[in-house]
């Protein structure tokens, strides 16, 4: 029987999903649910809805080329390890591609979440057509992935893209175990930290004083939605996240000379807040030459990138390439 469909696995701490796509690598079918507390409860799901999912759609595991795994890190591409990420207690030193091979009898493939959705999106989104793309993730957290000459940049320890990492100031909000660092600053749950940090500072008493009257929290979406409202500090807040991420594009840019930057998330759904401080310090900052070769534009799979990440994964890692 001839092998036509690739098998995808996208596994996060509160959500899996198992997906279906054809040599395309186009998401076809998927079923989604959510994470079980233990590995072998998840692994269990994880099995039961692959076959499921094939069943419903007349599939045989015959017909399959190979399996893609997206998750979080840390993890061992090479080997097919996960080691115990952060959002999956109990996932230490899991074999998973050994298990997926097994399980299916096709070659399995894993790979770190920020990779999976970097290729995506070069591949079927926002990068198609270009060969030197950085991808943020600019979520929760803030991570990233590098495609140089058109091919996928991991580094010699898988870390390559760890830019939440680095650190733009010596102090304030704490990302990725660093306080001042990008994620800190820019990834989701530091932008609340930071947020609730300004709160208290004489500069910005009154407003957040007004902004507590509006909202609850101060996640992304809240100050979202308040300074739809005319929430001075919501507005002040994106200004300054805008600032930073300029700061840590800056750094990206004049480093590796991207013909693309890619942002998800975050990014996508409150660009035009965020773009005229982060432009701003880009003509401040970087080299002109190397600004005026690249163009920074918001992620375009959306709600669905995990589904292209995990096929990605499966069709990358059995043609070595596109």
């Amino acid at each position: 029987m001839k092998k036509m469909y690739y098998l995808g696995f996208d596994i996060g701490g509160t959500k899996c999903a198992v997906i279906i796509g054809g040599t395309d690598g186009i998401p076809r079918e998927k079923i989604k649910f959510p994470t079980s507390l233990t590995f072998t409860e998840t692994w269990d799901d994880l099995v039961s809805h692959a076959r499921k999912l094939l069943a419903g759609t007349g599939i045989s595991a015959s017909e399959l080329i190979s399996a893609g795994i997206s998750c979080g890190g840390p993890l061992d591409s090479k080997t097919g390890f996960v080691l115990s990420p952060p959002n999956l207690p109990g996932w230490d030193r899991i074999p998973i591609t050994e298990m997926t091979s097994k399980e299916f009898g096709i070659p399995a493939f894993l790979m770190n979440d920020a990779n999976a959705c970097a290729l995506a999106e070069w591949k079927y989104g926002a990068g198609r057509g270009i060969r030197n793309m950085v991808f943020l993730t600019m979520g929760t957290g803030l991570g990233g992935g590098i495609v140089l000459d058109g091919r996928l940049y991991e580094g010699p320890s898988g870390m390559a893209g760890e830019f939440g990492h680095i650190r733009l100031r010596p102090s304030g909000p704490d990302g990725y175990g660093k306080a001042g660092s990008f994620e800190g600053f820019c990834g989701g749950a530091g932008i609340a930290r930071h947020a609730a940090m300004l709160a208290e500072t004489d500069e910005f008493r009154e407003s957040a004083a007004e902004y507590r009257r509006i909202a609850d929290d101060f996640s992304v979406r809240s100050l979202d939605i308040a300074q739809a409202k005319g929430s001075v500090f919501a507005k002040k807040m994106f200004e300054i996240t805008g600032e930073m991420l300029g700061y840590g594009l800056a750094v990206i840019i004049d480093g590796l000379n991207p013909e693309r930057v890619v942002i998800g998330s975050i990014f996508e759904r409150s660009e035009d807040l965020l773009r005229p401080s982060m432009e701003r310090i880009l003509k401040q900052e970087v080299l002109p030459a190397s600004l005026d070769a690249c163009q920074v534009v918001p992620a375009q799979l959306g709600d669905r990138i995990g589904d292209y990440a995990a096929l990605t994964v499966a069709r990358y890692g059995i043609r070595g390439d596109f």
